[in-house]
């Protein structure tokens, strides 16, 4: 079913409540049986729609996903609910009171922005996309701060707002798209309407974007949730132009770029921190190296070593035990020699897999005792790293 009007009849809400909690292993038996009293396109859509719901769980909680409305790509590629939530107040406390939110998709942001106390022009140029944000913006009681409209965002004027938001499709028909000018629409145009907006902007990127495709005029910012990166954003107008920063959700915590020189290569001392993903992507380690009086194990890796332990939100610390070169059989002799159970597998500078190592070192389990092996070059050469997290 390309079309939502009917799961928003009330057959097609209470459909939707009926099958709200349906285990997909018995998806078929439900569905034989609603059939004998409802159309076989509503029932369809009102269990796709539920598998939908339950997917988006994790990106929207429980209360919110229960109630929206969803297509596959809308829940793969919308905003999770809290990094939208620390966007929209990043835009409120730069004072804006209304945003152009084009390329919105199914409306993650635009409820975050709404909720936030922002007015928001909610823009998709796909039909079924407009009609699920329209739909979640009624559902959540929020159809008086946010418009939908379906159209090109390129043929919108955003002169009446504050600012302007711009999330553009970075996947085509063969996947991920990697070239910022492959966006839809590309990035060139998105910082151009960027830089019309009267207060301020955001630009969602992949967080994968070069460095050198960041405008001059634009802060760089770099978001992680839980560990996990999940975007980058050029801002405009936040008074920060040309800054960098990593932000670390929940918190949230925001390491700023000092223009440090790279950090010094030492060997490995007692502690290894591996910083989060956010403060990687936006080349910042030389910041939290600085900040634990350590240094790199190699040139080429960000790992950072330091002789104390010194707490630090933006790196997860471990106490190392062994230094070896890599070997696999003196490793698995190893894990047998010590009554591991559990080993985890880190790398960074390593073409092994680490599922493949763990199988072939720990095919069983040899007691209770837990390990993290780091794969990595120490001064360029394959090493083993053995350790704990610090607790």
């Amino acid at each position: 079913m390309n079309d939502l009007a009917p799961l928003l009849t009330p057959e097609g809400r209470a459909l939707l409540d009926e099958v709200r909690d349906t285990d997909p292993a018995h998806e078929l038996a439900v569905a034989t049986r609603l059939r004998r009293e409802h159309p076989a396109d509503l029932v369809s859509a009102a269990l796709g729609q539920a598998r939908l719901r339950q997917r988006a769980v994790a990106k929207f909680g429980a209360e919110d996903a229960r109630r929206m409305f969803f297509t596959p790509n809308g829940v793969e590629q919308s905003t999770r609910a809290s990094v939208a939530a620390y966007r929209a107040r990043r835009f409120r406390e730069l004072g804006v009171a209304s945003v152009a939110d084009l390329c919105c998709g199914i409306g993650g942001d635009a409820i975050a922005l709404a909720r936030a106390g922002i007015r928001v022009l909610a823009v998709d140029r796909d039909p079924l996309t407009a009609a699920a944000a329209r739909a979640n913006a009624d559902a959540l009681g929020l159809a008086d701060m946010i418009e939908v409209r379906q159209a090109d965002v390129t043929e919108v004027d955003t002169a009446g707002h504050d600012a302007v938001f711009v999330d553009p499709a970075r996947r085509g028909g063969r996947g991920r798209v990697f070239d910022p000018e492959a966006y839809s629409p590309p990035l060139s145009w998105a910082v151009e309407a960027a830089r019309t907006a009267s207060r301020a902007a955001a630009l969602k990127v992949a967080p994968g974007i070069p460095h050198e495709a960041v405008p001059a005029d634009a802060e760089a910012e770099w978001i992680s949730d839980g560990g996990d990166v999940k975007e980058a954003v050029l801002w405009f107008g936040s008074g920060q132009e040309a800054a960098v920063r990593a932000t670390l959700l929940p918190g949230p915590r925001t390491l700023l770029s000092r223009g440090l020189p790279d950090p010094a290569v030492r060997p490995p001392g007692r502690y290894l921190y591996e910083p989060d993903g956010a403060v990687v992507r936006s080349h910042l380690v030389a910041e939290v190296a600085e900040e634990l009086d350590g240094g790199l194990i190699d040139p080429t890796i960000a790992y950072v070593t330091a002789d104390e332990h010194r707490p630090t939100p933006y790196a997860t610390a471990y106490e190392l035990t062994d230094r070896l070169p890599f070997n696999v059989k003196k490793l698995k002799a190893l894990l047998r020699e010590r009554r591991v159970g559990t080993l985890t597998v880190k790398k960074r500078g390593s073409a092994v897999e680490p599922e493949e190592l763990r199988r072939k070192v720990l095919p069983k389990p040899h007691g209770t005792e837990s390990v993290t092996v780091f794969l990595t070059r120490v001064a360029g050469a394959p090493t083993m790293l053995l350790g704990h997290p610090v607790r």
